[in-house]
């Protein structure tokens, strides 16, 4: 094996061994909550956290540089997505369905969207968009597993979104895109 091949290994090596530790996994709200200290990332911003995809053609790679091979293509712009680790200017990511990878900061956003139980895709479930942030409100629109959504804002239990141009309430616990008991505004 060349010299250059076998540092390449080292390298992969070190870079993979560097994604497993993580010291803690909280998400930063919950670490607010819970009177721990926020894990911050390079940027300064709270890790672990939540962003959406930019564009609608979005490679993910399997370390951090145009170097490494594309793992995942992501083509829905508005997807998703949360950041669990920062190096240089690519941020590791999950996504609803947990697959991992590295993607270039640009292309991701603040902008926060959700995802409608995706857990629950598949399954003969409908999910209520209410009026109001009450379990006794009247329905806004019928929304189906796996949909994605613009979050206006959530108090903790309840998150404000809209659903193809229908703006109503769902309980927190039913979106992936924000943490169980996370405060968001837009």
């Amino acid at each position: 094996m060349s010299r250059f091949a076998s540092l390449r290994m080292t390298v992969s090596a070190a870079l993979l061994g560097l994604a497993f530790i993580c010291p803690n996994t909280l998400p930063a709200t919950a670490q607010m909550a819970a009177g721990q200290q926020v894990n911050r990332g390079a940027s300064g911003l709270p890790l672990p956290r939540f962003v959406s995809l930019k564009s609608g053609r979005v490679n993910s790679r399997i370390g951090p540089g145009l170097n490494y091979p594309v793992d995942w293509l992501y083509m829905k712009p508005g997807l998703p997505m949360e950041i669990i680790q920062e190096y240089d200017n690519w941020r590791r990511v999950r996504d609803a369905d947990g697959s991992e990878g590295w993607i270039n900061q640009s292309l991701l956003s603040g902008r926060r969207t959700a995802i409608a139980a995706p857990w629950q895709r598949g399954k003969d479930t409908q999910l209520t968009l209410l009026a109001e942030p009450d379990k006794e409100a009247s329905t806004i629109a019928i929304v189906e597993p796996g949909v994605v959504g613009t979050i206006k804002q959530c108090n903790g239990e309840w998150c404000q979104m809209t659903f193809d141009g229908h703006t109503g309430w769902i309980a927190q616990t039913q979106v992936w895109g924000a943490y169980p008991g996370e405060q968001v505004k837009d």
